[in-house]
């Protein structure tokens, strides 16, 4: 589906996504993609077809059809774990979401890691996915939290790192910030975090569907994402974590499938990836991620990440030209420094009010603070309106972005 040389086919892409033609005829300009993406074709036909031919539990029936219902759902195990680079697909942990993963790592690993005076390190910049859950081992265990700040361009400060990093036992950060766009220096907080002993837990929500992903050259020991943001369907995640540092936590719920014996005075545990997925799997979910995954291979990670690039930064030139200072965006100047997320404020209006009268013109975005308060506050706002961009997005949508505000002037003078 690449044009060229890093430019996507737009017209064609939208042709494999049900939603457009449903919304024919009548305006339709989906920008909210950083919330829950679009689904292709191919993911509601894959899903549909194992629903109609294929539906049995896995792992555990021996008849036909259970088998290949378990390899479907293996299969998929598999060709995620190519495509962000894992070396074994054992190390690929299926969960609900991205949100279940981060808790996975803070409650298994972190409960059985770490001490009282144990000391966290996170940033201002994260989603409430991957603040709350240390904020509330930290209340359980008696753990010191430190936070990376926000420089004034939206940066990730790193001016004191070695001073935080000082006797850290984790640090956890996102690797793109649902809010700024903010792209983290992944690598270069991972080798430091890993020179001063910590462990190294990268929410990467917002950015496996946008960029190329290479765990390994992340150099994180956990990385989490999940598949609504990437094509997929809502209720799968995926944790990623080395072999060993997944072999030291212990099993995050207790169930079936987890478990290799069980007797009434304790359990053994299954192997990996298995002894962190208990009861039955988000089977039909992991056959549509399988497909998801699919249809980005085929468009192509790179051709993806340039696309992205290309619209953020004709919405950027293009929101600031015509509305000047009218209209703050916040985040990174520079469009390769961010990826495709622009939070705005216009005027005076209440970013709901604002979001509302885009609704009216047929331009979806988000609206409120996006699970990540202290960030607003960081910010000094209570919250922003978010336009974000994907595969299906071109110049027209920001265009259209544009109008849509416009309106709101017209509305609210």
């Amino acid at each position: 589906m690449a044009v060229g040389t890093g430019v996507l086919d737009v017209a064609a892409i939208r042709r494999d996504f049900p939603i457009y033609e449903s919304h024919a005829g009548a305006p339709f300009v989906f920008l909210d993609s950083a919330a829950s993406s679009q689904k292709p074709r191919a993911v509601l036909e894959a899903m549909d077809d194992y629903f109609t031919t294929t539906h049995a539990n896995v792992h555990r029936g021996v008849y036909a059809m259970a088998e290949e219902a378990t390899a479907r759902y293996e299969g998929a195990r598999e060709r995620v774990a190519r495509f962000i680079g894992a070396p074994r697909s054992r190390e690929v942990v299926f969960t609900k979401n991205v949100t279940e993963s981060l808790n996975l790592v803070a409650a298994a690993w972190g409960g059985a890691h770490l001490q009282p005076g144990d000391v966290v390190v996170l940033t201002e910049m994260e989603h409430h996915s991957n603040l709350v859950p240390w904020l509330m081992l930290a209340e359980a265990k008696g753990l010191e939290l430190r936070y990376l700040g926000v420089t004034e361009d939206c940066l990730l400060d790193l001016s004191d790192l070695e001073a935080k990093l000082d006797g850290a036992k984790v640090v956890a950060f996102t690797a793109m910030s649902n809010v700024l766009g903010t792209l983290t220096p992944v690598r270069q907080i991972a080798d430091a975090a890993h020179a001063a002993g910590a462990v190294v837990v990268v929410d990467a929500a917002q950015y496996v569907p946008h960029l190329a992903t290479d765990v390994t050259e992340l150099g994180a020991d956990f990385v989490g994402f999940t598949g609504h943001k990437m094509l997929g369907p809502t209720g799968i995640g995926v944790l990623w974590g080395r072999e060993d540092v997944l072999d030291a936590t212990p099993p995050f719920l207790g169930g079936g499938s987890m478990i290799r014996d069980v007797r009434l005075d304790g359990f053994t545990s299954n192997e990996l990836p298995w002894k962190f997925e208990a009861g039955t799997p988000p089977i039909a979910e992991a056959v549509g991620l399988d497909a998801a995954v699919g249809v980005l291979e085929g468009y192509d990670m790179r051709a993806v990440r340039a696309h992205e690039m290309a619209v953020t930064g004709y919405a950027m030139r293009t929101l600031s030209e015509r509305f000047g200072d009218d209209l703050t965006l916040h985040g990174p100047a520079d469009p390769c420094a961010r990826g495709g997320v622009l939070s705005f404020a216009f005027l005076d209006v209440h970013p709901h009010d604002l979001a509302q009268v885009l609704d009216s013109e047929g331009v979806c975005v988000r609206a409120g603070h996006h699970c990540a308060k202290p960030l607003m506050r960081r910010l000094g706002v209570g919250a922003t309106t978010r336009a974000s961009f994907y595969v299906y997005n071109d110049e027209s949508d920001v265009d259209a972005l544009a109008d849509a505000i416009e309106s709101v002037r017209r509305v609210f003078g």
